[in-house]
């Protein structure tokens, strides 16, 4: 195995100043080409969506970037976005790049003490929020620094706060901002000023504040557009309903303007799959919670039908039919024989078919980040005719560090190095990463100290790199389990596998200094319910802000073969041998983070009795 891989670039960025060339140039390229795609007003998603072009937005951003100098934001200055993912929160973005400030994105779900510490950090001077309890929110957490502000500003006018300013009243102040002005303002910003300050969702300590700089985004967006060109072009489309506080749905936002791709964006992800027919995006970017309640949504649907033993033999199928296409990507002879040929033609008559047209019918691929997806569920989704591109990066690669190529997909693996990146394993098996999209350090310098090592910045990831530079991951340093017996085990490919059941949402191992392992199952209410109405077994679970045990013995008796299977895959010293079920408030934003990934050490606070009973 090698211990490090690097791939070069493809885009040279020399000739750019900043992330506002991205859409002026595209602009001057293909000014009445459609940019986004923004929901009806009446809010009925199935009604025609407005197309806004390229120029159209580009002439938004400008008047917007004027109001917001007319209001007194100078160059460097950090102005706040507080919103669900919509289309102002693009336009509010790029024309705070346009007015030469640093955008400090907050998720729409933050706490007030979160909103607070981050606005405090930042120094944000102007906030920009998408309802009415956003505005509070930033209003107080102004209230409580000690920096002089310009005010909370709404996207929309908002019932009973008749006092608080719009966008589209800021952007009426243009004519008071020459455009020789504004475009002086929109080129202040070199390559390496900073652009935006990312707070991480901090699944195992407090959130830092990432300083990203233009020259990360444009090195990203750039290469990512050359390296994927297959998938993101002129002539397609996505939705965005990830978080645009996250720098994945972000950083997909300036690649799709960039190359002219269609953009629409949805606040509510529960909206998605009506939209899909609507729309026909033609790429998603999604995490893999979302492929895995596909899949489950399927398996239910059959299950009602009693058709269960042929969606079994249909998932088989397609697993089986995607294993010869991943052969055929590495150069391999490998092809399906006639028997896979034929139970493969039928089961996309009965099932595949069926799921592609719920996905929009034009799908060509879907990018799975933020987590770890198993390689079965790749191949099943390869096998029904839809091929996952699985990725990998942090916040503080500015997104993507590796990624599959299509052509070269390899499911269990995140890919190679991205153009312009370079991987290291370290001695001890962790992830460094240095190159074009690797950050310069943290908002906080005490935050830098052990953050690099040799030039690289240390992901805290445990993984390898294959001969062909391919990387797998194996799990987070910091989530190693020592037990008494003096057993270090990594907790990730039991935790996968436990949590590939539809009903369990999160799988946490235990067993830190005791002498056997044991596990939280973390389960989803909505599949529990789903569950009890198509297997007529009565179950009733409330989810809590606590973690007290639930002991259905249905439940149990239907987990404990997946458990069993966890199980499978692992030494014996690697082996759970208790478990026990437990239904926390998933909503809950101190627990899960906004890409749905679990919160350890709060798990571990919270649970702390429940993992004592598993000890007693």
């Amino acid at each position: 195995m090698t211990k490090q891989h690097s791939t070069p670039l493809l885009v040279d960025i020399a000739g750019y100043r900043n992330v506002t060339e991205l859409l002026t140039r595209r602009a001057t390229q293909a000014p009445l080409h459609v940019a986004f795609e923004v929901p009806p007003a009446s809010g009925i998603l199935d009604e025609q969506w407005r197309p806004v072009s390229t120029m159209e937005f580009l002439a938004e951003v400008s008047r917007l970037a004027k109001g917001f100098m007319a209001a007194g934001v100078k160059e460097g200055d950090a102005i706040a976005i507080m919103s669900a993912t919509r289309y102002a929160w693009a336009l509010v973005d790029l024309a705070a790049w346009f007015a030469g400030a640093v955008v400090v994105p907050i998720y729409d779900t933050a706490s007030p003490t979160q909103v607070a510490a981050i606005v405090r950090d930042a120094k944000v001077k102007l906030g920009v929020a998408g309802n009415a309890s956003q505005v509070l929110l930033l209003q107080q957490a102004f209230l409580d620094t000690s920096t002089p502000t310009l005010g909370v500003w709404a996207m929309d006018s908002l019932d009973g706060h008749p006092d608080v300013p719009t966008i589209a009243d800021l952007s009426k102040r243009a004519r008071e901002v020459s455009d020789e002005v504004l475009e002086l303002r929109r080129l202040a910003a070199a390559p390496d000023s900073p652009a935006t300050i990312v707070y991480t969702s901090g699944t195992t300590g407090e959130p830092k504040g990432a300083v990203l700089t233009h020259r990360n985004f444009l090195g990203q967006a750039l290469n990512i557009a050359a390296a994927y060109g297959e998938v993101v072009h002129s002539g397609g489309n996505t939705i965005i309903f990830l978080p645009l506080a996250h720098v994945l749905a972000r950083g997909l936002q300036l690649i799709c303007l960039a190359s002219g791709m269609r953009i629409a964006h949805l606040s509510d992800p529960a909206e998605v799959v009506a939209t899909l027919g609507v729309l026909k995006p033609t790429f998603l970017v999604v995490v893999p919670r979302v492929l895995q309640k596909v899949q489950a949504a399927a398996a239910q649907k059959a299950r009602a039908m009693h058709l269960s033993r042929l969606w079994r033999a249909a998932c088989s199928t397609a697993i089986e039919w995607g294993t010869p296409l991943e052969a055929t990507d590495a150069g391999g002879p490998e092809r399906p024989s006639a028997g896979l040929r034929l139970r493969r033609a039928l089961f996309d008559r009965l099932f595949f078919g069926r799921l592609r047209a719920v996905l929009g019918g034009r799908i060509d691929y879907i990018l799975s980040g933020g987590a770890t997806l198993d390689a079965d569920l790749s191949l099943f989704f390869r096998g029904i005719g839809v091929p996952i591109i699985e990725g990998y990066g942090l916040t503080e690669t500015t997104a993507p560090l590796t990624g599959n190529l299509p052509g070269s997909i390899r499911s269990g693996t995140v890919g190679a190095p991205l153009p312009g990146l370079t991987v290291r394993i370290s001695d001890d098996g962790e992830v460094l990463a240095r190159g074009v999209g690797v950050f310069a350090g943290y908002r906080n310098p005490e935050h830098n100290q052990g953050a690099y090592i040799d030039g690289f910045f240390r992901t805290g990831d445990l993984g390898r790199l294959d001969d062909d530079g391919r990387l797998t991951l194996h799990g987070r340093l910091k989530d190693v389990i020592v037990t008494s017996n003096g057993k270090t085990v990594v907790p990730t490919v039991w935790e996968n596998a436990a949590a590939s059941h539809p009903l369990v949402s999160h799988a946490v191992m235990v067993g830190e200094g005791k002498s056997y392992l044991s596990a939280l199952l973390l389960l989803d209410p909505e599949e529990v319910a789903a569950w009890s109405l198509s297997s007529g077994i009565e179950v009733g679970i409330m989810a809590s802000t606590g973690f007290d045990e639930v002991t259905d013995a249905h439940l149990r008796s239907e987990l404990q073969s997946t458990i069993d299977a966890a199980n499978a895959l692992v030494s014996r010293s690697e082996q759970v041998r208790r478990f026990t079920l437990v239904a926390p408030d998933l909503n809950d934003t101190t627990l899960v983070t906004p890409t749905m990934k679990i919160k350890r050490r709060v798990v571990l606070e919270r649970g702390a009795l429940v993992v004592d009973s598993l000890y007693r």
